[in-house]
Parts: C-alpha cells; sequence; structure tokens
C-alpha cells in the first residue's frame, strides 16, 4: 500500500510544474495571436496602400512588419522553449512513477526534470525579452511622419472582415 502512496506522489510533485508551465503556454499564446492579427493588419494595409499608389506608406508598413517579425521570432522560440519544458516535466513524472521499482529511471527523471526546468527558464527569458520590446512597433510608428498622412488606421477603414 506504500507504494501506492509513493506512486501518487511522484506523479503530483512535478504536476504543479505542468500546471503553472500550462498557464505560461496560455499566455504565450494569446500574445502570439496577437502578434500575428497585427502583422496581417499590416499586410493589408500595405498592400492597400501599393495599390493605391502611397509608396511612402506602404515602405513604412514594410518597416513596422520588420519589427512585428522580430517579436513573433522572440515569441516562437519562447514558445517552443516551454513546450519542450512541458514534455520534459511530463515525461519526469512518468520516469518518477517507474523509478519506485527501476533505480535508473527515477535518476534519468530529475535529470530531465532538470532540463526542462532550464528550458523553462530560457523560454521565460525570451518572454521577458518580449515584453521589454513590445512597445518599440508603437513608439516607431508613433514616430514615423510616413503614417501621419494615412487617415484612419486599417483596422478601422473599412476592412469588411465578412
Amino acid at each position: 500500500m506504500t507504494d501506492i502512496a509513493r506512486l501518487f506522489q511522484a506523479f503530483l510533485a512535478p504536476a504543479i510544474f505542468v500546471s503553472a508551465t500550462a498557464l505560461l503556454i496560455l499566455s504565450i499564446n494569446v500574445r502570439l495571436m496577437g502578434i500575428v492579427s497585427r502583422l496581417r493588419q499590416y499586410v493589408h494595409a500595405k498592400h492597400d496602400a501599393a495599390k493605391i499608389d502611397r509608396v511612402r506608406a506602404a515602405e513604412a508598413y514594410t518597416a513596422q512588419m520588420s519589427s512585428i517579425e522580430q517579436r513573433a521570432e522572440l515569441i516562437r522560440r519562447c514558445f517552443l522553449l516551454v513546450l519542450i519544458s512541458l514534455a520534459g516535466t511530463i515525461a519526469s513524472c512518468l520516469l518518477l512513477g517507474f523509478g519506485l521499482y527501476w533505480q535508473e529511471a527515477a535518476v534519468v527523471a530529475v535529470v530531465l526534470f532538470v532540463l526542462a526546468m532550464i528550458c523553462l527558464l530560457a523560454g521565460t527569458f525570451y518572454y521577458i525579452r518580449e515584453v521589454v520590446v513590445a512597445l518599440s512597433s508603437v513608439r516607431n510608428e508613433a514616430g514615423d511622419s510616413r503614417f501621419m498622412d494615412l487617415g484612419a488606421p486599417p483596422e478601422i477603414r473599412g476592412h469588411n472582415p465578412l
């Protein structure tokens, strides 16, 4: 009976990290969706500007798209590292369970869990880096005179979503 209790303890300890990592993944996903939505708006706005021969406006959108793509790359790296961490944490849960009956599995579980936490830490640093530069696109847009003669922003101007 004590083996079963130890088995549940082995499964539950890393499960707390699984929950926390899943919440972080949710946050990262929402941020990535926002970045992708903004990038799509700029692609359409650039196309509209090029269509009506507003070269300066199209160049401004191109510059903003480059900045947003750099942010998206930071989030992609963050997302990937945190997902690897989640997979490592889940695998370490399973290995800890096997470790009750096979000693080498417990050692592998500890090593895998430490590696998963290192990936989580690295992913968190990428997230911090993206948050620090998050407003750079807005600041650049506000300071770019090529945006001043555009009128209403593309999301308001009349793109019919239907």
